[in-house]
């Protein structure tokens, strides 16, 4: 492809996808202690849905939901928590948020390091303002690897900047802030298998809400004693 069409076709691919981009569907709340779910494709899929199976499993009295946006960078999903009010609209107790593998894309979602950081603390601090003064206990993931490279998002350079860059910085933060952080990196390094791609197996997303349950379930024991 000549070099002048290239920037074209990924303006172009990135209008499309913006337009099939859909926001998740608050559902309505049920008294009970919310989870909010937060970030991209990887959260937007099935690992919510087993989270709460688990939930139920074990008698917790909660109510999962799913706030994952397909393809959103953290610049995007602060707009989304701008437009949606899902903040202001759930009242969480827990969110689990992971975010940062879409501001590793090459196209125009690239973020900077930098920027990324920026972005993930305003994210933070938006869901530390709530209008009853509470705030919600935040328990931050790092990101998976990116297994493979794909035409156009995915390069050799994102998938360093997982290790180099990104996951340092979500560490850096989970520190500073004093979170809980959760290592989803990790998990999918030690199982491969797992992630045969840059979303996980069916499989993958059981074991990611499995990870998110462990340390959860720990937390609000604790907090209802």
């Amino acid at each position: 492809m000549k070099p002048f069409f290239r920037p074209l076709l990924l303006i172009l691919l990135n209008f499309i996808t913006v337009g099939c981009r859909r926001d998740p569907v608050v559902p309505v709340l049920s008294g009970r202690p919310v989870i909010l779910c937060a970030g991209d494709s990887i959260t937007a899929a099935s690992y919510p849905q087993h989270l709460k199976k688990l939930m139920i499993e074990d008698g917790i009295p909660v109510q999962v939901i799913n706030a994952g946006v397909k393809g959103d960078s953290t610049a995007e999903y602060i707009h989304f928590l701008d437009r949606s009010q899902i903040i202001e609209r759930t009242a969480p107790h827990w969110v689990l948020l992971q975010l940062g593998t879409n501001d590793l894309r090459i196209d125009s979602h690239a973020t900077t390091t930098a920027q990324f950081e920026r972005n993930l603390e305003t994210i933070i601090d938006r869901f530390g303002r709530l209008r009853d003064g509470a705030s919600p206990e935040i328990i931050l993931a790092t990101i998976p690897p990116i297994p493979v490279e794909v035409r156009w998002h995915f390069n050799a350079r994102s998938r360093a900047r997982v290790e180099a860059e990104i996951n340092p910085a979500i560490c850096a933060i989970a520190r500073r802030r004093k979170l809980i952080l959760v290592d989803i990196h990790a998990v999918f390094v030690a199982q491969p298998h797992l992630l045969p791609d840059i979303h996980p197996s069916e499989e993958g997303y059981r074991v990611l809400a499995q990870t998110w349950h462990r340390i959860l379930k720990q937390r609000i024991l604790s907090a209802t004693k």
